[in-house]
């Protein structure tokens, strides 16, 4: 039995779910989500709450309960309050500097990283060395997050590079003499 998937997904006011054909649908105050919804689970939107069963007990879809209903829960989460992850920038001269749907990065190479914002993702940067992406759809931001990470990992001797916020960085020591 799935701990997770036994709790219903509750609905908090302002919010609409419905399910047509295959896909469920939930609009809020910050936009629309859509999931496509697997065959071996069955979803039923009541009042206030949407709740996420195995169709049958095979092992695949008792596999397959949990996740579908933190799915459910994300597009709830997501049209209600969105996500955001925040990136940290450390070395000497690396900057970020968000202009309009472009992110400008100088991470010592010898030429700057332009990003394009996707669709449906704001990014800000309060100053030079921090990064906050922010977006209703939880896949999406963590993709984002991951892309602009992609251009400098953090190194393990000094610790330069992209890291999430609180991430900690396992540290090697140098050389010796």
């Amino acid at each position: 039995m799935s701990r997770i998937g036994k709790r219903a997904v509750e609905i908090p006011s302002g919010v609409t779910a419905a399910i047509d054909g295959g896909t469920l649908s939930v609009k809020g105050p910050k936009g629309t989500l859509a999931m496509p919804l697997s065959d071996i689970i069955k979803y039923e939107v009541g009042e206030g709450s949407i709740s996420v069963q195995p169709a049958n007990d095979s092992r695949e879809a008792r596999a397959f309960w949990g996740m579908q209903r933190t799915l459910v829960q994300n597009l709830v989460t997501g049209v209600t309050e969105g996500f955001t992850k925040v990136l940290e920038i450390t070395g000497v001269g690396y900057r970020a500097n968000a202009q309009g749907k472009n992110l400008k990065l100088n991470l010592g190479y010898s030429h700057d990283v332009d990003y394009a914002v996707p669709e449906g993702i704001e990014i800000k940067t309060p100053d030079n060395t921090t990064i906050e992406i922010s977006g209703i759809d939880k896949q999406k931001v963590g993709q984002v997050a991951a892309e602009i990470r992609r251009w400098r990992k953090p190194e393990p001797y000094k610790g330069k590079g992209i890291k999430y916020r609180g991430e900690y960085i396992f540290r090697k020591e140098g050389k010796k003499k």
